[in-house]
């Protein structure tokens, strides 16, 4: 075997890396790395190098062949950090919604809004609310369609199963009669607000007039 010993700038000062070169048998030319501390130990692995170093030197981007650090790695690695970082976001932003409550011009707390039986939620302390907080961050965040948790498995253990993209409830389908129904509703609601706006203007015409006509009669 041919060992090829160097000093190895990216650790801490004193810290050697070794090639083993096989000469013979079936894996010849082949070779083995290993890494030696200042006090002489050897290392085989980089799991054994990280235990050893714990927080003192980041060996995220370092590649235990080459002994070097890699850009390619380190860029990678920012990428997936924002990405978990975004995931967490996602998932977790309308938990500090919790406990809060619309209200009126009166401070008059406004009726929570009567969800669907069907809509159902997955997971530990799911309620009305945090569900409701959950589907709107979806349509709102998210272009694709919202189906719900799809995998029988995330009813069972959320922890592991759950699919980040997807708000925290059961799977559900929307026909074309929740469709219709909800348009209704719509309609409906958009009557009623157009006639209390009737109303309200012609309660103000009419005490215009009055007031109009007292200026007339003093």
């Amino acid at each position: 075997m041919e060992r090829k010993r160097t000093d190895c700038p990216a650790l801490p000062p004193g810290w050697k890396k070794e090639e083993v070169i096989r000469k013979s048998g079936l894996s010849a030319g082949k070779s083995d790395v290993y890494y030696y501390s200042p006090s002489g130990k050897k290392f085989r692995s980089k799991p054994q190098l990280s235990r050893y170093l714990g927080n003192t030197v980041d060996l995220g981007c370092f590649d235990f062949r080459t002994g070097k650090i890699m850009p390619g790695k380190m860029q990678k690695n920012k990428q997936r950090l924002r990405h978990d970082q975004l995931i967490l976001a996602k998932l977790f932003w309308e938990r500090r919604l919790k406990g809060l409550r619309s209200s009126d011009v009166t401070e008059e707390v406004l009726r929570s809004m009567d969800l669907p039986k069907g809509l159902q939620g997955v997971g530990p302390d799911t309620s009305d609310d945090t569900l409701l907080s959950a589907i709107a961050s979806a349509l709102h965040m998210s272009s694709a369609p919202i189906t719900g948790q799809t995998s029988v498995a995330a009813e069972k253990n959320p922890a592991i199963w759950l699919n980040v993209s997807q708000p925290l409830c059961k799977a559900f389908t929307v026909t074309d009669e929740h469709i219709r129904e909800q348009e209704l509703k719509v309609y409906q609601a958009r009557r009623s607000l157009e006639d209390a706006l009737m109303a309200d203007s012609l309660a103000r015409a009419a005490e215009n007039t009055r007031e109009l006509l007292k200026g007339k009669t003093a």
